[in-house]
Formats: structure tokens, C-alpha cells, sequence
């Protein structure tokens, strides 16, 4: 899978990512700065899923209309690395056939999926 990864979300999610097989674009690592409408423009012109922790974005794309290829919003209580990734872990066994075109949500207790 392609996942473009924010900038808030962090490197090591994307180095995790990456040596699970998934092509990734780290934001942090290759574009640091990247403004909100950049990264949706990007995800949706070359097919990245979005992983963000930035709320931001639920806002944007309901707002604005901007349709990304897939948005995974992490919204968690404990925001280090290793929660964000057991969360994407537990989100990739489940559900990875069906985050192309999602707006996901995924708590530590529950995955909410929407359309974009």
C-alpha cells in the first residue's frame, strides 16, 4: 500500500510502515513544513493514504471537499510512536482492504470508517 505519512505523526510510523512492505512518503523526512492543502493534494493526485493525527483534516476534506485517495485520522489518547503504530497494526490486519477512498478514525478501543 502508499501511505503519505504527516509531519505530526512522525518518522518512526513511517520507518514502521516501510519495513512492513508499504511504500511511504514521510513528510517529517522529505517535505518538512508541508501546508495541509499540499499533503491532500498529493495524497489525492499520486494515490497516497493520508495518516495524520491532525484533526485538521477531517475538517479540511469535509469543508473544502478535497478527496483524498484515504484518510486515516489517529486520534489517540497516548500519542507516542508505539501506540500510534500498534494502533495502524491492529488497523492493517483488519481492515486493509478497505482504506482506499475511507475517512477512518481509529481509536485505541474502536475503527470508524467513512467515505471520502
Amino acid at each position: 500500500m502508499r501511505f503519505l505519512v504527516d509531519e505530526c505523526t512522525g518518522p518512526m510510523v513511517a520507518h514502521w510502515l516501510q519495513r512492513q512492505g508499504h511504500e511511504v512518503f514521510s513528510v517529517y523526512e522529505e517535505s518538512r513544513g508541508m501546508d495541509d492543502r499540499a499533503i491532500l493534494s498529493k495524497s489525492h493526485s499520486e494515490n497516497w493514504i493520508l495518516i495524520t493525527n491532525d484533526k485538521d483534516f477531517g475538517e479540511r476534506v469535509n469543508r473544502e471537499k478535497q478527496l483524498p485517495h484515504g484518510v486515516v485520522l489517529l486520534r489517540l489518547h497516548d500519542e507516542r510512536s508505539t501506540s500510534k503504530i500498534g494502533s495502524l497494526q491492529r488497523l492493517l490486519v483488519s481492515h486493509a482492504d478497505q482504506l482506499a477512498d475511507a475517512f477512518v478514525v481509529v481509536t485505541e478501543s474502536q475503527i470508524r470508517f467513512g467515505r471520502t
